[in-house]
């Protein structure tokens, strides 16, 4: 590190470490938050104003694979978060024993990442929102002039769907709340699968991209009908919507599964894989073991 540093770099793993790591979880959802969100403007923008090329599903799930190798390479070893609050939840209630408590001074600390993860996805939210903001304008214009805009506007057609997440109008939300649940779910295995030190198959340098790609195939496949994925992205996106249009982008009955079925859904999959995977007897891979070494090593400094 430069010399200049030398004074900061003892203050933040001091005073300033809850900062730090408040920062540096709020960049992990601003991250995938900003990539997917933006591809997602492309995508919409392009068909409301009628330019070719521009998006597709495909290019929007990348980007959000992609949004999640960065957040978790760049952010999460700063951090030590989760950018998901389903997961932050987990990690409350289970903390590093199989038994469920929670640790108090532990749970102040991962209410204020949940904090730092819906701020992160709300950032970036806002921040697209201005990038694009002359063809958002056009594009609210168009659907005004064709007398559009109360059937599309808040839409995941529509300008508003760019950042809040919503159903398609007239779907079940039975069938919805099953999608969300299922997707969710089949993350939170992959996930928790990637995280286990015995697994020779998912070192770590392997599990960001694994993870990505995960997310990129719920994405490609379960997104039309409807798909939250992470708590995080689904609150900070709907609060932004409420602060650039108000109540009538709240996203009515569906809001509550977008922003909550990942929880349940994360928990239960947790249960599931170390009920069904976990074995104690296994050896943790030297690459698991040597990440432990290093964590365990700056924790005593």
């Amino acid at each position: 590190q430069p010399r200049l540093l030398a004074p900061w770099q003892k203050h933040r793993r001091g005073r300033a470490r809850w900062f730090v790591e408040f920062v540096a979880e709020a960049l992990s959802t601003f991250l995938y938050t900003f990539a997917g969100t933006g591809s997602t403007a492309t995508y919409v923008l392009g068909n409301l104003l009628g330019v070719q090329g521009v998006g597709s599903v495909l290019q929007v799930g990348m980007a959000y694979s992609l949004g999640i190798v960065l957040a978790v390479i760049i952010c999460l070893p700063t951090s030590n978060g989760h950018a998901n609050p389903a997961f932050t939840i987990w990690h409350m209630l289970t903390g590093n024993s199989t038994s469920l408590y929670i640790d108090h001074n532990l749970c102040h600390r991962r209410t204020r990442l949940i904090v730092a993860q819906i701020v992160g996805a709300y950032v970036a939210c806002l921040l697209i929102y201005v990038q694009y903001h002359d063809m958002i304008k056009e594009a609210i214009a168009g659907l005004q002039a064709k007398d559009l805009y109360d059937s599309v506007m808040f839409t995941a057609q529509g300008p508003g769907g760019i950042f809040g997440l919503y159903a398609t109008p007239g779907a079940n939300l039975g069938n919805v709340f099953l999608n969300e649940f299922v997707c969710d779910f089949v993350l939170a295995v992959v996930i928790f699968a990637c995280l286990d030190p015995t697994n020779a198959f998912s070192p770590p340098v392997a599990a960001p991209w694994i993870i990505g790609f995960t997310y990129g195939i719920v994405i490609w496949g379960f997104s039309p009908a409807s798909l939250a994925a992470n708590s995080a992205r689904d609150v900070g996106g709907r609060l932004a919507v409420l602060s650039l249009w108000g109540l009538p982008a709240s996203g009515g009955s569906y809001a509550a599964i977008a922003a909550l079925t990942n929880i349940p859904a994360t928990i239960l999959g947790g249960i599931f894989y170390h009920f069904i995977f976990t074995d104690s007897d296994r050896v943790l891979t030297p690459a698991s073991l040597e990440l432990l070494s290093a964590t365990k090593a700056y924790e005593d400094r």
